[in-house]
């Protein structure tokens, strides 16, 4: 009797102390917003939808942009998990406003070709007894159709589903919100991109940077310069042709984001030597940067660049112009000879390189990466700044003085994988910047990107590498508010639900927060 109940004893403070909690770390939440909207009043009271009958009104302005969403939506809605939950016998009567047939969609101004810098993105969304969605976009009918699609929910015995009365004002805080995708440093398939630019709408995301060429491969399929991908990619089939990039571009714009290509000079260029040696530095036994005394390597960068105009439609381009070795400049004899007759000095000879390439992109406007700046170069007043680096906020706060715009990514790269969401989720560049602003315009902090370098990710596991976590860049990008070290808990339950919606659309995201379910 008494080994029995010393047995016992132990037994209960075993499961008391050593076992977790049954269930879920978090609850996944219920038709709730992910990136969380400005304005929103949400009821108790809620509808029924039938998935099999409902549809989508279209009743002002129209597109094909327009409809192939109205086509996208209709499939999530009416996909064949939803149309299991058909039941007509309410779960909670009391609560109960009677059944959504449709969802009036007005667009009150004709559709914009290209989504571009500055787009309006606003929407209101009503769901009452004549459910409504509208805007004067077609970039705000895109997020607002995300956030109807994210309302749904099941109910408790999952043979209905529900959608609570509301009514969503709903805009972003950052205009620029977007992705850095590395294809250099491993090849990224056409069809791993068109996912991720699917999981950057879920995530209501409006820029696509492409960082397509680097050191490693150089992938771009050129008409004008074809041995560029034949000598420097990795493989013949692992290339871009013109066909896939169109074909990028459009899935993008048919979500509202906007494709920005980086081919970053004069550094991070050693793939282009892979056909013209000639045009990058020799520092004893091995090649450096692009040789800024050359004239070839102007002539090679304006075609391409001009070639690229004609695939690329957003008026911005990536010029990169980071991590430049100038020990290499400095170690060959001719390039210091050139550099002498110039009357400058090696670190300055950037500075010159910049200034020459960045009248050869025509009415391009330009982004660089912060180096270009601290160097000295003289930019045009609307080049925006891209801060990657540390001390961001010294950084930041230069960069506006000189009256320029910048795009903030210091702690948001994605390769650091020991970093989870929530890490990401806790910066907001410009509640950074509110004790030393001084009188500063910080709308001109514009946004920010989460990136993604690929030395460590691949077409296998780039898309759990980056999301949810990235789905916590998206947030603090679009929603704004205070940012915490410890996010409340109905934030953990909303990114669980989101990451269960973007399983069950097909993204494969990786579990945020321990143990759970889809």
């Amino acid at each position: 009797m008494c080994f029995k109940n010393v047995f016992l004893v132990t037994l209960l403070l075993c499961i008391s102390q050593c076992v977790e909690i049954f269930g879920p770390k978090y609850r996944p939440s219920k038709g709730a917003v992910w990136p969380k909207p400005k304005k929103e009043s949400r009821a108790e009271q809620f509808y029924n939808l039938h998935s099999s009958s409902f549809h989508f009104k279209v009743t002002d302005k129209t597109c094909s942009i327009l409809l192939k969403a109205i086509n996208r939506y209709s499939d999530i809605v009416k996909n064949p998990e939803m149309k299991k939950a058909s039941s007509t016998e309410v779960d909670n009567q009391e609560n109960f406003l009677g059944f959504l047939t449709q969802l009036e969609v007005i667009l009150t101004q004709p559709c914009e070709e290209h989504p571009s810098y500055g787009m309006d993105e606003s929407y209101t969304l009503k769901i009452l007894s004549t459910p409504q969605l509208k805007s004067a976009s077609i970039w705000g009918i895109l997020r607002g159709l995300e956030t109807f699609s994210q309302l749904l929910y099941y109910s408790s015995d999952y043979n209905q589903i529900h959608i609570n009365k509301n009514i969503i004002e709903d805009s972003p805080s950052y205009i620029h919100r977007g992705l850095l995708l590395d294809t250099a440093r491993h090849y990224i398939s056409v069809n791993r991109i068109l996912e991720t630019l699917d999981a950057m709408s879920y995530n209501k995301m409006n820029v696509f940077h492409w960082h397509m060429v680097d050191d490693q491969s150089f992938p771009y399929q050129s008409e004008r310069f074809p041995e560029l991908s034949e000598k420097g990619a990795y493989a013949p089939w692992m290339v871009y042709t013109k066909a896939d990039i169109k074909k990028i571009i459009e899935h993008a714009r048919d979500r509202g984001i906007r494709v920005i290509p980086e081919f970053d000079v004069p550094g991070h260029s050693r793939a282009w030597g892979n056909a013209f040696p000639g045009i990058l530095t020799k520092c004893g036994n091995s090649l450096g940067p692009m040789d800024p005394s050359s004239d070839t390597v102007y002539n090679i960068v304006q075609e391409l660049y001009r070639e690229l105009k004609t695939i690329f439609p957003d008026d911005h381009f990536h010029l990169g112009g980071d991590e430049v070795d100038t020990d290499c400049w400095s170690k060959n004899p001719s390039l210091m000879e050139y550099i002498k007759e110039r009357g400058t000095e090696v670190n300055k000879i950037q500075n010159l390189f910049m200034e020459t390439i960045m009248p050869l992109l025509n009415d391009s406007k330009l982004i660089v990466w912060e180096e270009t700046f601290t160097s000295g170069a003289k930019l045009p007043k609307d080049t925006i700044v891209h801060v990657w680096k540390y001390k961001e906020e010294e950084r930041m706060k230069e960069v506006l003085s000189a009256g320029h715009k910048v795009i903030y990514s210091s702690q948001y790269y994605l390769d650091f994988l020991q970093c989870n969401w929530e890490f990401f989720y806790k910066y907001d560049p410009r509640e950074m910047m509110t004790l030393i602003s001084g009188d500063l315009n910080l709308d001109d902090i514009i946004g920010g990107e989460a990136c993604m370098w690929s030395e460590k990710v691949n077409d296998a596991n780039v898309i759990s590498r980056v999301w949810p976590r990235a789905s916590a860049f998206a947030e603090r990008f679009w929603s704004g508010g205070p940012a915490t070290d410890s996010p409340p808990i109905d934030v953990y339950r909303r990114i669980e639900e989101h990451t269960c919606r973007m399983i069950q659309r097909g993204i494969s995201a990786e579990p945020p927060s321990g143990a759970g379910l889809c």
